[in-house]
Parts: structure tokens; C-alpha cells; sequence
């Protein structure tokens, strides 16, 4: 086992609780082409909807490694059955560009209705944004948030929007399942660990980080970019790093919550609506497609690619050589 394996996995930790873990609200204090989405310009998205193989499964998100473009992008994933219905899997990045989430509201206008995760308390309105929280899950968030110069998700999504339907379990429900199953936020951070550390010194894998490599970052000039490329790399295997989550019978983090929204989507089908958007994070979305595909006839039609983090280097002032997209320890 590789010695900075165990560095690792506590970032993957780290990265979990601030990108995977649910986007928590608590109560305040005080047919053969793909459907054109409504809004965002052309700075949040990439131009081409590429059909992805779906044998391997779609990829959700990624990271481009271009040397005058490095970027983490988020994919919308469409799907049609034969009674006309369109269904989007939107990964949402729970912490990202302010253009990113200005170019999902206006793609979500042109939803007949946009389900959204979040463990909230029943009967809870939609939050507003700004609105603070209690919630320890959503304080990391929001320390990222200030860490890599980035928004939070419930700072840049308008969930007052008329088409939003909630598509989550509420939290007393959710921590009900977690106490049956004796799962927490630490047991599945610590399976996660294991999962990593059992995986470390495989191919194909993102290149190890080191306490080095994060020290190195908090000295650059440019340390926000330089912690985003650190970290966007670690998403090149995502699909594998959620697995580690699930136990023998799933968990209530991934599993459950993904049968809520499913649930919810069924009733949104069963109510005529034939345009609908599902946003939930990028970890949820492979089981997502599996249901859609496998058990209620849907048919991938085209991915599109939305840049959720610019990481692109800034230009350097006259006389001055152009900082390197290469982040510090990556050799």
C-alpha cells in the first residue's frame, strides 16, 4: 500500500462531506435529437451533446485536463421513453461557479418541473437564498465555499421557482433509516476511507495528493485555483469512490434517497408531466440512469456538458510569463 494512501482517503473524506453529502436545509433562524435547454449562455456549457456508450453507463462528471482550460463539468443527461416523456439527470456540484447555477436557472425554467434533493424537515418551505442553517454538512459547504472563491448551491439555485417539487426524504425520516441501520456521517466517512485505501496503487485512479501538495497550494499566489485543480482531479473516478459508501443492503445517503426520488419521478410521469428535470448530486446519478434504463424503459438520447468549475489561469500582467494550468505537486 502506497504510504500517501492514507492522505488520500482523508481527502476523499474531506470531499465527500463537502460535495456528495446531502444538501441539507434546516428551519431558519430568524426523439432523436436532444431537447435544446432553455437559457445559459455559452460560458457555463460546452457546445457539443455527445451520445456516451451505454454499456460502460454515463459519465457524470469530469475533469478536463487542458493545459489553457483545466475545468470540472457536470453533465445533463437526457432520456425519452416511447409515450414522448423527457427526463433530465442534472449532477449538480453542490459548490460551484456563479455562472454555473446562473445557467441551470434558466435551464430549469424550461422544465414542466425540476425535482430536487434535499433533507429537509417535513412541511419546511423551499429555502431562499442566502438563508442559513444549523446544519454542521452545510457549514463545511459554505467553508469551501470561501476556501476555493466558488457559490453555494443554495446561494445560486432559485428553489422558489413554481416547477420545483421536492424529491427527497425529510430528515426525521432520513435519520430514522440511519439509526435502523446504524449508519451516521462518520460510518460512512470511515467506509469510504477503507474503500480508498483498499483501492490505492490501482491504475487508472487520480494521481495521489500529499500534505505537501496542499501546503504547496496554500502558498501559491493563485491558492483558490490551485486547491480546485488538487481536488478536481480526485473525480475522475467518482462512480467507484460512491460505491465505497454503499454497505451489503445500500445505505440511506445514496440508496434510499434515490428510491424517494424515483418515487417522486413516477408520480410526476403518472400527473402528464413530460418534461422534467431531476437535480441531485453527480454521485446518485448512476443509479439513477440504471433505474431509468433497466426498469422504466427510458433510452439515453444525448449528454450535455456544463463547466461547474474554471480553473482557468489567470492572465498575467504585461511583461509577466502566463501562470501554468499545472497545479503545484502534480508531477
Amino acid at each position: 500500500m502506497s504510504q500517501r494512501s492514507p492522505f488520500r482517503a482523508f481527502l476523499f473524506a474531506v470531499v465527500f462531506v463537502g460535495f456528495m453529502a446531502p444538501v441539507r436545509a434546516d428551519e431558519p433562524r430568524t426523439g432523436t435529437e436532444v431537447p435544446a435547454p432553455a437559457g445559459g449562455d455559452a460560458k457555463d456549457k460546452t457546445k457539443d451533446v455527445a451520445t456516451e456508450d451505454e454499456s460502460d453507463g454515463t459519465e457524470f462528471l469530469r475533469y478536463v485536463d487542458d493545459e489553457k482550460h483545466p475545468r470540472l463539468e457536470s453533465a445533463i443527461a437526457t432520456y425519452r421513453n416511447a409515450d414522448g416523456v423527457v427526463v433530465h439527470l442534472v449532477a449538480a456540484v453542490h459548490v460551484g461557479e456563479k455562472s454555473y447555477y446562473e445557467g441551470l436557472n434558466k435551464t430549469f425554467k424550461g422544465y414542466d418541473a425540476l425535482l430536487y434533493e434535499m433533507v429537509k424537515p417535513k412541511n419546511m418551505a423551499a429555502p431562499v437564498r442566502g438563508q442559513r442553517t444549523g446544519s454542521a454538512v452545510s457549514g463545511f459547504q459554505r467553508f469551501l465555499t470561501d476556501v476555493l472563491e466558488l457559490e453555494f448551491q443554495l446561494d445560486g439555485i432559485d428553489y422558489s421557482a413554481p416547477n420545483f417539487v421536492h424529491a427527497d426524504l425529510d430528515v426525521e425520516t432520513f435519520y430514522k433509516l440511519q439509526e435502523e441501520r446504524g449508519e451516521s456521517l462518520l460510518t460512512l466517512m470511515l467506509r469510504s476511507m477503507m474503500a480508498q485505501m483498499a483501492r490505492a496503487g490501482q491504475p487508472g485512479g487520480a494521481p495521489p495528493i500529499t500534505i505537501f501538495d496542499i501546503l504547496a497550494a496554500m502558498n501559491s499566489p493563485d491558492s483558490a485555483r490551485q486547491y480546485k485543480l488538487l481536488l478536481a482531479r480526485q473525480f475522475q473516478d467518482i462512480e467507484a469512490q460512491m460505491a465505497g459508501l454503499e454497505g451489503p443492503d445500500g445505505s440511506v445517503l445514496l440508496t434510499e434517497r434515490n428510491k424517494a426520488a424515483l418515487r417522486v419521478l413516477k408520480e410526476t410521469i403518472a400527473k402528464g408531466k413530460k418534461n422534467i428535470g431531476v437535480f441531485y448530486g453527480a454521485g446518485h446519478m448512476h443509479t439513477m440512469e440504471q433505474a431509468l434504463v433497466n426498469d422504466m424503459g427510458f433510452t439515453l438520447e444525448g449528454v450535455e456538458w456544463r463547466v461547474a468549475w474554471d480553473m482557468t489561469p489567470a492572465a498575467a500582467p504585461k511583461g509577466q510569463p502566463a501562470r501554468k494550468a499545472e497545479p503545484v505537486g502534480a508531477k
